[in-house]
């Protein structure tokens, strides 16, 4: 009887909804828990570094231990861990004596389960029998898109309409949905990414191979691309249309995440008319010219479109590098996974890191700071041409 792994992709989808959920979610609710808490803005920001930081550990973590405890105990544990968080979040800083404190357990908890989900979902999805493995990467990717988009319009509607003094109860309906998705994971047929017979690289083994640093190379590109406009699309926004900064943080966001999730949703159904290669050139190509439209433009509406076409144009960068990487190296397994979503984080990290830094040495110039960053994509099609030769020498 032929297995059927379609109900193993739908979890996965939702899977990364869930990672949507928990690095989006509590940022929302950075101002009212400095109302309600009574604490500083420069602590609670430090939230998001945490999570990072956290999420960064587990992706190192991941590339050893995943292969021993088993993809369906991984992902049980991981949609476990992001439930706890959230509903931690909800709970804790009223009870903790310092409010804070309690926050940051509850990020600490969710952001193991974060972590885990990035490592363990694309590899899931990849060993899955399916006829375009590209396209099936490319559609994952969106649904961490839609899942940005879905987070902040639930929550700006329940807020517009329930009050947001209700945020508590919001936790929990957001707790609900990895608690739910881990107990389809305890029935879902998952695939191994190596037979029986086979055996995967070792990470001595798999660190040695010039190809995999490409890789490494090129997924760095990609989070960094994708997070050194995003991060400052809602002042573009704000600035493009003369808008509030809370219309601004909504409209930059949404619609950069919007076009980006459309670009993974596009090459999911034409991918298997398209080289990966040459798709990822144009996009890389296409994002240059976004940069390019942002820091040159000295019309604030331009530079908005921008941020827009920027997002469409990063869109098949992290699908289509690991699906490079899959075809490059099939024996990687999950370590090479791992690496490559650690290699991720980093580049989502420096990439608004540059920005900002340039803009403060030049008087908070943004548009200088996206101009420096151009380097970014410039460098991720210099590593695809190297790539692509290798590829035709048979490297």
């Amino acid at each position: 009887m032929k297995i059927n792994y379609k109900p193993t992709i739908y979890a996965c989808f939702v899977g990364y909804i869930v990672q949507a959920i928990v690095n989006n979610f509590a940022p929302l609710l950075f101002l009212t828990f400095h109302k309600t808490y009574e604490i500083p803005l420069t602590k609670i920001t430090f939230l998001i570094t945490f999570n990072f930081l956290l999420q960064l550990t587990v992706d190192f973590v991941s590339a050893v231990v995943i292969d021993k405890k088993g993809y369906r105990v991984a992902a049980v544990t991981a949609h476990v861990f992001a439930a706890t968080g959230l509903l931690l979040l909800a709970v804790l800083p009223g009870v903790t004596p310092d409010p804070f404190v309690g926050l940051m357990i509850a990020v600490l908890v969710y952001a193991v389960g974060g972590g885990l989900l990035e490592v363990l979902i694309s590899p899931i999805v990849e060993a899955c029998p399916t006829d375009n493995k590209e396209a099936a990467m490319s559609l994952l990717h969106s649904f961490y898109c839609w899942g940005h988009v879905g987070v902040v319009l639930v929550s700006t509607a329940f807020f517009a309409l329930v009050g947001i003094e209700h945020w508590k109860v919001l936790a929990v309906f957001w707790a609900a949905i990895p608690l739910i998705n881990g107990f389809v994971f305890l029935k879902v047929p998952i695939a191994r990414l190596l037979s029986d017979e086979e055996k995967g690289l070792t990470i001595k083994e798999l660190v040695c191979k010039r190809s995999f640093w490409l890789f490494v190379v090129l997924m760095f590109c990609a989070g960094s691309c994708e997070q050194a406009v995003s991060q400052w699309a809602s002042a573009f926004a704000e600035k493009g249309l003369n808008i509030s900064k809370t219309l601004g943080d909504l409209a930059g966001t949404m619609v950069f995440a919007v076009l980006m999730g459309l670009s993974r949703v596009l090459y999911s159904k034409i991918g298997e008319k398209v080289n990966l290669h040459k798709a990822m050139s144009f996009c890389g190509v296409l994002c240059v010219c976004s940069y390019l439209l942002i820091s040159l433009s000295s019309v604030p509406a331009l530079g908005l479109l921008g941020c827009g076409l920027c997002g469409f144009s990063v869109g098949l960068l992290w699908p289509g590098t690991f699906s490079l990487a899959s075809a490059g190296i099939p024996k990687g397994g999950t370590a090479m996974f791992a690496f490559l979503a650690l290699a991720g984080d980093l580049g989502c990290s420096m990439g608004p890191t540059l920005v900002g830094r340039v803009s403060g040495a030049v008087g908070d110039d943004l548009q200088a700071g996206i101009l420096a960053a151009v380097i970014l994509p410039v460098l991720l099609l210099i590593t695809l041409q190297i790539c692509r030769n290798d590829m035709k020498k048979g490297k």
